[in-house]
């Protein structure tokens, strides 16, 4: 269906058009020579119009030195546009389809680029939610990078295409490419809030101050950002190591449940804000726990990976996709 909107943006226009042409690509995706695009920069257009304006003024005067080098300075921009062209053809671009983040912070998307050929990659840049990191990717090598999205609000946002751009080597001509492959970042709420830990009080067990004896001390884990600085093992670091936090085992046989619905006088982001604080400080103190939150159920356990299902259940708590 064609675009009726005339103030959409041309190069919107574009990003659709491709859309509706390549249709939906895999990572890893590899450059292909009719995914790019290229046209002259402003630099690019100041050069044409000063070679144009050589062309009449040597014609005009018959002068052969001016048209001899009216030639071969737009031999020299078919080179540069060849090179810039080549730049980025036969690139193979990969991704992690999925990142996290807390809301006021931002978002580290990791992309992969492998060049297989006998030439550098020079000046490339990667494009994705209106954040860009550049690289360079030297002859049959793979250079990692990484694109810090801002994220500012909590939900779920859908990258829908990857840019890749290079002005290489003069900045006379711009080529582009896009890759159409779907990118998800998961932003959960600040962990913030001043209630305490709901656990549930086994049998014996006392109070969850009380329950931390030297028999319940399961080692050091490395410190993650959003974990509550009580937690940290100020000793260790006082002796040069790196930062860590305390981590307890055996504090409660039965499993824990963070309810949405128990936390009352508070607004809906201020009781997710709260839930992740407790979702963290679960996790650094090694309990097992689950999630409830209207229409989702997070079954208790533990671990990272129990730990990211939960923030992510937060995150797209009645989120609209943007």
């Amino acid at each position: 269906m064609a675009d009726s909107n005339p103030d959409r943006p041309p190069q919107d226009w574009i990003r659709g058009w491709s859309a509706r042409r390549h249709g939906q690509d895999t990572l890893p995706h590899t450059i292909s020579r009719r995914r790019i695009y290229i046209l002259p920069t402003r630099v690019g257009l100041m050069l044409a119009a000063v070679l144009v304006a050589m062309l009449v003024a040597s014609l005009n005067y018959n002068s052969n030195l001016g048209l001899a080098l009216a030639f071969l300075m737009i031999g020299v921009a078919l080179v540069i546009m060849h090179h810039c062209n080549r730049n980025m053809l036969s690139l193979k671009i990969d991704a992690v389809t999925q990142g996290d983040a807390f809301a006021g912070q931002p978002a580290t998307l990791v992309f992969g680029l492998r060049n297989d050929s006998v030439v550098d990659r020079r000046d490339i840049e990667i494009h994705c939610l209106g954040a860009s990191a550049p690289a360079i990717v030297p002859a049959r090598s793979s250079a990692s990078l990484e694109v810090r999205v801002a994220a500012a609000a909590r939900g779920v946002v859908h990258a829908r295409q990857i840019e890749l751009r290079t002005r290489y080597p003069f900045g006379w001509f711009h080529a582009w490419s896009y890759v159409h492959a779907p990118l998800t970042v998961f932003v959960a709420p600040a962990p913030r809030g001043e209630r305490t830990l709901p656990w549930t009080e086994g049998e014996g067990s006392g109070s969850r101050t009380e329950s931390r004896g030297d028999e319940d001390f399961a080692g050091l884990r490395a410190y993650e950002p959003g974990i509550p600085l009580k937690h940290m093992a100020w000793k260790a670091l006082a002796r040069g190591g790196e930062p860590a936090v305390r981590s307890y085992t055996g504090l409660s046989a039965q499993p824990e449940w963070l309810d949405f619905d128990a936390l009352e006088g508070g607004d809906t982001e201020t009781r997710l804000s709260q839930l992740c604080l407790w979702v963290l400080e679960g996790d650094a103190s090694g309990r097992v726990y689950g999630l409830r939150t209207p229409g989702r159920e997070v079954a208790p356990g533990r671990g990272p990976a129990h730990r990211t299902e939960c923030l992510r259940a937060l995150a797209a708590f009645e989120a609209g996709a943007s």
